[in-house]
């Protein structure tokens, strides 16, 4: 078997490096040692008999190191179970690839953020470790822009493996597009079959998070260049297959599969909103999966070659079921000293629960429900808090010798990684119901391409009916604030946390709001000082959201598709 590094260099496509904003053919004449050796590899292979691929994919860790609680929905109800863990998915894609040599990992995005330990070193601890499981190509994700664009191109810089990623640009001011960022694809030579991979990342994201963390980049849809790149790789490369590493949430890039620029596209194996596809989401041009998250599981995708082409595939959902895998020693060694020096503060207990803590329903879930409270108890003057709607946290349900979960000071970052401004505004009751129905419509739109990958936004203080299927504009049937209803044109108080870089007058994504002005006090200081004073806690969701036409424990903004989140 090739060592690590012959390995990796044998996969490097000779594709383009940054190519400008307008579409150049790709380099494609420079020749390439590696790739040479590659083809006097493959010449020795009878290609007349079927060879297995293995394509191993992960995504969204979110810097989670460690085995921690994952929440399965079966038989109509929450169950918990330890998985993930880097030393322990180290054994299992070590095994997977002493199984079948011609197996190789991807990781498609959010690798570098989501915990304190990502936060002490804006990053840096996760570069040796990503390095040491030894994966064979990178896309970026949403939060890959965490710590700002150089640190981005720093940390991704510092990788070994190949990144890729073919819709993110260089600002150059004014609004004009440079180079790509990153090469817009590449291509491996294996088992005889020459396969082409194009990575796509979220094009939302200067709306989605703070602005300021993507400054000096420009994103464009996909279906901009996918045409381009796919006749590249298919005619100009001669590509026998093709694949789309993407991470636009599932919702997005199933609709993206259905379009016709996706034509040649054979698979996409996707990310962004944490979904658990357990058998391909077949559309029209591509078939689709996601694996999951906080490295609970390992996609695997095996494509059987013959004569150069692929000729059947077949996907699992891999679950890394921690207690019954020995974890790596070295990964494991690693880990350890990475996270010695934070080590007491990440686990330092700084409150209780006496209910399991999760962020996986659509509608509410207790860990909103705990921050919503604490904001409240901090500043019980305040009409409405708001806490932003996303799928984003492992759970936490292991109780200490105490009999209550503990909340430690590590699991404060992984709820809350950015340790944000609490902002308060004035908004009229009409600009309420207006920003309702933004807000319900980004995450239940008809048309998949138009939801953001985001759950409902949580409040308290506010009490909401809503049809999640109903017309755009038409969805919420009823607002009370404190039992009355909603007037027009009253004002109300609203809280939240600042983003970086957004308008004075914009408090989580609503506009033209009044009297904005930061307090003194943020995030994770109302968390700490709350819990100090109230635990144990028991933060019960209160049915201040209240979805009339689906139950309220949906866990997946996907419709219309055979798929289950479970």
């Amino acid at each position: 078997m090739e060592s690590n590094n012959n390995r990796r260099n044998f996969l490097k496509s000779v594709g383009t490096l940054s190519l400008g904003a307008a579409i150049i053919s790709p380099l494609s004449a420079i020749a390439n040692a590696n790739e040479t050796e590659g083809i006097k590899l493959d010449a020795a292979i009878d290609q007349s008999k079927p060879q297995t691929i293995s394509i191993l994919q992960t995504t969204d860790v979110h810097c989670q190191i460690h085995p921690h609680d994952e929440l399965f929905w079966e038989n109509g109800k929450a169950i918990f179970r330890k998985t993930g863990g880097y030393a322990y998915m180290a054994t299992m894609l070590k095994k997977l690839k002493k199984n079948n040599p011609n197996t190789y990992i991807i990781d498609t995005g959010d690798m570098f953020q989501g915990s304190e330990l990502s936060v002490e070193t804006t990053g840096e601890a996760f570069v040796p470790i990503l390095n040491a499981l030894d994966y064979d190509l990178y896309l970026p994700g949403n939060w890959e822009v965490i710590y700002g664009k150089k640190r981005m191109q720093t940390l991704l810089g510092s990788l070994d493996a190949p990144k890729i990623c073919t819709n993110m640009y260089h600002d150059l001011g004014d609004g004009k597009r440079g180079e790509l960022i990153f090469q817009p694809y590449t291509i491996w030579n294996i088992a005889g079959a020459k396969i082409g991979f194009l990575g796509y990342t979220d094009p939302l994201v200067p709306l989605r998070q703070s602005p300021n963390y993507s400054k000096g980049i420009i994103y464009t849809n996909p279906e901009e260049n996918l045409a381009h790149y796919v006749d590249v790789l298919k005619n100009q490369e001669q590509c026998s297959y093709v694949i789309m590493i993407a991470h636009l949430g599932l919702s997005q890039q199933i609709a993206l599969a259905n379009h016709p620029e996706c034509e040649g596209v054979n698979y996409i194996l996707g990310g962004d909103t944490h979904e658990r596809v357990r058998k391909p989401i077949i559309c029209k041009y591509s078939k689709v999966v996601e694996p999951g998250a906080f490295g609970s599981f390992i996609g695997k995708l095996d494509l059987t070659v013959v004569n150069g082409k692929v000729i059947d595939d077949s996907y699992e959902l891999l679950e890394v079921d921690s207690p019954k895998i020995k974890p790596d020693a070295a990964i494991e060694k690693l880990l350890i000293e990475k996270e010695s020096v934070y080590q007491e503060q990440i686990n330092q207990v700084i409150g209780y629960s006496t209910i399991p803590l999760y962020r996986y329903f659509v509608v509410e879930n207790p860990i909103d429900t705990m921050i919503l409270n604490a904001l409240n108890w901090k500043f019980p003057e305040i009409d409405i808090n708001l806490s932003n709607g996303f799928r984003f946290c492992p759970p936490k349900t292991t109780p200490d010798r105490t009999g209550n979960i503990p909340i430690t000071n590590g699991f404060i970052f992984d709820m809350l990684p950015v340790d944000s401004t609490v902002r308060t505004a004035k908004v009229t009751g009409k600009q309420l119901k207006n920003w309702l129905e933004k807000e319900l419509n980004n995450v239940f739109a008809e048309d998949a391409s138009k939801r953001f990958g985001g759950w409902v936004v949580k409040f308290k203080g506010m009490e909401v009916q809503f049809n999640a299927f109903a017309e755009m504009g038409k969805r919420v049937q009823s607002i009370t604030v404190k039992n009355t209803p909603i007037d027009p044109e009253k004002m109300y108080s609203i809280m939240a946390c600042e983003r970086d870089g957004d308008p004075v007058d914009m408090l989580c994504r609503m506009k033209g709001v009044m009297d904005a002005k930061n307090t003194n006090a943020t995030l994770h200081s109302v968390m700490k000082e709350y819990l100090k004073q109230n635990s144990p806690v028991t933060p019960t969701p209160q049915k201040n959201a209240i979805i009339l036409d689906a139950p309220e424990t949906l866990l997946t903004q996907v419709t219309g598709v055979d798929y289950t989140f479970r």
